[in-house]
């Protein structure tokens, strides 16, 4: 086996600083779990980044911690920034006794406990080698070593001028308008490279815009403590951005919970995961999870962000959402609880796709919870329920909220809201026009007895303040919205 062709190629000076690196061969390549990766700093012979590939990429089986508690105080976001070439990855950023795993592990986003990863995949012919985040640097020339069959038959690069490639000379030119490509041409290969760059908490007269081309983003994206960023994919079919993710692969630490409440320990589960985030704007792209289980393609926690003809890909709580979030023309596709979280959320033509439950909403009265106006639902299974409220565990959410408005019901099941606990029969489930693809009204006669069916004759005026965005997510998201739309 040799390699056909290099990415960076050899002897190139143009590299992005956040390249991964690609061994493309004439057949597929088989690749062996054990071996080295090594960058070196050409100049100083000083190794940069090392991966071992006998380290399994993460677990593969669930943990089960009947005994999990929340965080003693509420999650402290520090707005220093935790990367591999300051900090260990694995250094816990809470309060939690940091168990002794083996497996790979990076710091992404900041988060210092880090995240368990896929060193290498293969796809088609080719080798690819994701590197640990934030290691090289620009104008920096590097050279390459690889063990001999760490793909079989290949006798690797094992001598210093096999393989060398120099960064790009600068930093982006234009700061404030920074590309994403997978060529190499942008300013940088990866979404998460263009979000690292930023500074965290700019403020609106400082907003950022990272262009996406059209491409395959095989990564995980997370990012935490930035507001006022825009980013606007090439087209929403053409940008994929994945990744193999969940809760199994990486899960919240041994004894803590997640997700549940504000304030607890952040979800490392979904394949893009904005955290601690205000006035965000995602356009014109997909997130996806490739993975089952409880795996969301995307995570929000923050408030005042918005999204719009964005595609997310899930499986189990496909979408997670939390802080007030406005959702315009999206496509939601996921296996169950396909929205999850304690809102507020507007959704507006949004299609949203469930084999089950659609939602399991867990919004307080502190806010309002999810509200469609002018939806599509489609139901892909027996129990395409539109809410369940069952208890759990324990947890009951009686004030939980969902109103549909004017909104096409495909394939639903004729109680609609099922199962609701008796504890959560206070729940503000509302519909009002609710009606099939050609336009005529949905038999609600068998719905769950805690659902409202709203009339105009009757309820004109919750139907008109159901409607308005405002209402929803609060007079200050108005003046984003006005900016962004």
């Amino acid at each position: 086996m040799k390699a056909a062709a290099l990415f960076p190629a050899n002897l190139s000076n143009d590299a992005c600083v956040d390249t991964e690196l690609i061994l493309t061969f004439n057949e597929k390549p088989c690749l062996n779990k054990y071996g080295l990766i090594r960058v070196f700093d050409y100049e100083t012979d000083k190794m940069v980044d090392c991966l071992d590939l006998s380290l399994p990429a993460g677990p593969s089986e669930p943990k089960n911690n009947p005994s999990a508690d929340y965080i003693k105080k509420p999650y402290e976001y520090k707005n220093g920034i935790a990367t591999n070439k300051n900090t260990v990855a694995g250094t816990p950023s809470a309060d939690y006794i940091k168990c002794d795993e083996k497996y790979q592990l990076t710091i992404i986003g900041g988060f210092s406990d880090g995240f368990h990863f896929y060193p290498t995949f293969i796809k088609g012919n080719s080798v690819y080698i994701q590197l640990h985040h934030n290691l090289l640097e620009y104008d920096r020339k590097y050279y390459v070593l690889i063990d001999s069959d760490i793909v079989q038959g290949f006798k690797g690069f094992l001598k210093k001028d096999d393989w060398t490639f120099t960064t790009k000379r600068r930093l982006p030119t234009s700061i404030k308008e920074l590309t994403v490509s997978k060529s190499g041409k942008g300013d940088f290969r990866t979404v998460q490279g263009a979000v690292d760059f930023i500074p965290n908490h700019t403020d609106k007269s400082s907003r950022y815009t990272i262009f996406v081309k059209n491409g395959d983003y095989r990564e995980l994206v997370y990012f935490r403590n930035k507001d006022y960023v825009t980013i606007i994919g090439e087209s929403m079919d053409g940008v994929i951005i994945h990744y193999t993710n969940n809760e199994v692969f990486n899960p919240h630490p041994e004894l803590i919970k997640t997700n549940e409440k504000a304030g607890t320990f952040p979800s490392r589960r979904a394949a893009f995961a904005m955290d601690n985030c205000t006035h965000i704007v995602l356009k014109n792209l997909t997130v996806k999870n490739d993975a089952h289980g409880q795996a969301e393609g995307l995570l929000v926690n923050g408030k005042n962000n918005y999204f719009k003809n964005v595609h997310i890909i899930g499986s189990g709580d496909a979408l997670q959402t939390n802080g007030s979030a406005y959702y315009d023309s999206c496509i939601i596709d996921g296996h169950g609880d396909t929205i999850l979280g304690r809102g507020p959320a507007y959704f507006y033509k949004t299609t949203i796709n469930s084999i089950n439950a659609f939602m399991w909403i867990r919004n307080t009265k502190e806010n309002h919870g999810n509200v469609f106006v002018k939806c599509v639902f489609n139901g892909k299974g027996e129990n395409s329920v539109i809410a369940r409220l069952p208890n759990n565990n324990g947890m009951q959410y009686p004030d939980a909220e969902c109103v549909l408005i004017d909104c096409e019901l495909n394939d639903i099941p004729p109680i609609g809201f099922y199962p609701i606990d008796d504890d959560a029969l206070s729940a503000n489930f509302c519909e009002y026009n609710s009606h099939d693809g050609k336009g005529n009204p949905i038999d609600t006669s068998s719905r769950h007895k805690c659902v409202k069916i709203l009339t105009l004759e009757k309820d004109a005026e919750i139907i008109e303040k159901y409607s308005s965005y405002q209402y929803v997510l609060g007079e200050e998201f108005r003046d984003f919205y006005e900016e962004v739309k």
